[in-house]
């Protein structure tokens, strides 16, 4: 689908939030309109480390891509739930460890498909492309002509799904998502996934949290750590294992409490 698609304009409503959007704004971005600013800051009015909680998440896959690209040696990626274009994406992380890096970027919000070309910025020596695609739909990812062209399904691939599990709810089969997306994986590969959680929360803000999660779609649903665990089952989760994403092989220095971040993160290497 190209950026000019005349569908492209009618699947963008600017009158209903979306989570990429909503996550760019509480990054500083500027790619949002009214309704996820209002929605935002509906969060925000009742959990405030909500931008703390979105920047650590960003963070995490930064350190994430940077470990496998400069110890694991990996040099293809699977990004699904890309979101917009920020400051060091995943082929910017990893193409400056290794320059002959490969990246396919996967998300369904129009507004990223618009600013995509700057998702295809790729080194010379390495190459980048997008997928226009749910989650939801596995299949309709692994099928896509983009990946096979762009990736090599006979060496290791990094699959990223970082704050987009959260968005999938049960009845909707998340577990058999990321079963379906892993199986397709080589051996050898790994998953990179981080989620949301109220696990250090209190009752009280859990409960504010609740209230306004049922007025905002999509809904929201964290998962507590035995639940997000399940996303592993089978993998070789690696040191530290499933932790706070702040916690998760941090920088030097203070960072914030799993309160203030509220997200697991974990790296796991596929049989």
């Amino acid at each position: 689908m190209s950026t000019d698609s005349p569908d492209l304009a009618a699947r963008l409503d600017m009158t209903k939030p979306h989570p990429a959007r909503r996550y760019d704004y509480w990054l500083g971005g500027k790619d949002n309109f009214q309704a996820d600013r209002d929605a935002a800051e509906a969060i925000a009015a009742v959990f405030p480390h909500i931008r703390t909680a979105a920047r650590e998440n960003r963070a995490f896959m930064q350190r994430a891509v940077r470990f496998l690209a400069a110890e694991e040696g990996v040099r293809q990626f699977l990004d699904i739930g890309t979101g917009l274009p920020t400051a060091d994406n995943v082929h910017e992380v990893a193409q400056r460890i290794a320059p002959e890096s490969r990246i396919v970027y996967v998300d369904n919000d129009p507004l990223v498909l618009v600013h995509a070309r700057a998702l295809l910025n790729s080194s010379p020596e390495g190459a980048t492309a997008y997928i226009d695609a749910d989650a939801r739909k596995p299949e309709t990812i692994l099928d896509d002509p983009a990946l096979r062209s762009t990736l090599d399904f006979s060496e290791p691939i990094a699959l990223l799904m970082v704050a987009v599990l959260h968005f999938v709810e049960n009845h909707e089969d998340p577990y058999e998502i990321v079963r379906r997306l892993v199986s397709a994986l080589p051996t050898g590969s790994f998953l990179v996934l981080s989620h949301a959680t109220f696990d250090p929360l209190d009752p009280e803000t859990i409960a504010a949290m609740n209230a306004v999660n049922r007025e905002i779609k999509p809904v929201f649903s964290p998962r507590t750590l035995a639940e997000v665990s399940r996303f592993f089952d089978g993998l070789d989760v690696l040191e530290p294992g499933i932790v706070s994403v702040s916690d998760w092989r941090p920088q030097p220095g203070p960072r914030p409490t799993p309160a203030e971040a509220t997200g697991y993160g974990a790296v796991a290497r596929t049989s």
